[in-house]
């Protein structure tokens, strides 16, 4: 994938993903819309003897909604291979780590801020509808499931 922003100028959004050994860049992409970045902590309330006003209120487990990549571009099959390898072609799921960039719709060369997710699986692949009178993209949906969470800003 080349940086090329005028290249990219609609796909905001770009996608780098990561073996967790060496950091190798295994997989990368660029999308137009992701969502799902959220995460919810389910607290635990604790009733105290003698304490009559309320439950004290414990941090419970933090769960992470899927993260959803849709319209998407890549040069190559990598997401595609990524996805095969971690649902037909092995008896474990290749999770990776990785990046999704935000960048400014008029300076597409600097991020604004960067989330990483922690060991990512690939749970669907969606590729586009193909008709040859329209201009589709190569990836219409990526939905990934992941164990983390974190919001970088310069």
């Amino acid at each position: 994938m080349t940086d090329s922003a005028g290249e990219f100028i609609p796909f905001r959004f770009r996608v780098a993903l990561y073996d967790g050994e060496g950091g190798r860049l295994l997989c990368r992409g660029a999308f137009s819309e992701v969502s799902g970045l959220e995460a919810t902590m389910a607290p635990k309330a604790l009733r105290e003897g003698g304490r009559n006003w309320g439950e004290v209120q414990l941090a419970g487990p933090t769960s992470f909604a899927p993260v959803i990549l849709k319209r998407g571009i890549t040069e190559v099959a990598d997401l595609w291979n990524w996805f095969d390898v971690s649902t037909r072609q092995s008896n474990h799921a290749l999770r990776l780590s990785g990046t999704i960039d935000v960048y400014h719709p008029h300076d597409p060369d600097k991020p604004l801020l960067r989330w990483r997710i922690t060991n990512a699986l690939p749970t669907r692949f969606k590729g586009p509808d193909l008709s040859s009178t329209a201009s589709q993209v190569a990836i219409e949906e990526l939905q990934l499931v992941h164990e983390g969470l974190e919001l970088e800003r310069d």
